[in-house]
């Protein structure tokens, strides 16, 4: 490296190791920090994105973006969980979320309980689902059981079929306020972070006058 300036572009100093847990999360949002995430399917793609980022998301996204499927519903366990130890063996210093999808949270606590902890046994460090208010008791089993949970809000892509295709939602006052009671639904069940897709506030705004 003599004779050479190699420049610093990560968020993140390069002489800082540190795991990301939910303390560190926590930390970071009490210093009022940005939280860095991005998703990967694999070791290449989370090795690159391990050192610039806060959370690695191995997303059920895999369905779309690598298994040609035209939504994400045929995804499965499995097919997740192969994904997931991919992305673990890199042993990565970000937190690591996998999402659970459809129908893996849907029919049972005891199934969600499963799943979610099969996750953690593979190297996850918390889960991602989809929906609000309507997955209140399945949030509650996994928080009780220890398994950290991430909230997913917006345009659910498990919804698809419900909203009729991929939709910006809260673009009426009612939507954008309903968004709003599934956030709080999220927070008062100790959900450790919520992620937000295609949706717009203006509406809420202006009921609320903020």
């Amino acid at each position: 490296m003599r004779g050479r300036v190699r420049s610093n572009m990560s968020h993140i100093s390069q002489l800082s190791v540190e795991r990301v847990t939910i303390p560190v999360l926590q930390r970071f949002k009490e210093e009022r920090r940005a939280i860095v995430m991005t998703t990967a399917y694999d070791a290449v793609t989370a090795r690159i994105a391990d050192p610039v980022v806060d959370v690695i998301l191995v997303g059920d996204s895999v369905g779309n973006v690598c298994l040609g499927f035209d939504d994400t519903l045929p995804v499965s366990m499995a097919m997740m969980n192969h994904h997931l130890e991919a992305v673990a063996r890199t042993k990565p210093r970000a937190m690591l979320v996998a999402d659970m999808p459809f129908l893996s949270f849907h029919l049972s606590t005891d199934d969600t309980i499963r799943n979610a902890g099969g996750f953690l046994q593979r190297g996850a460090d918390a889960v991602k689902l989809e929906g609000g208010g309507k997955r209140v008791e399945m949030i509650r089993a996994l928080v009780n059981c220890e398994i950290p949970v991430m909230g997913h809000l917006g345009l659910t892509p498990q919804s698809v079929n419900a909203m009729g295709g991929f939709k910006v939602q809260g673009r009426n006052a009612d939507d954008a306020l309903r968004l709003l009671d599934d956030a709080t639904s999220y927070s008062r069940r100790d959900a450790l972070l919520l992620s937000s897709k295609v949706f717009r506030l203006s509406s809420l705004h202006e009921r609320l006058n903020l």
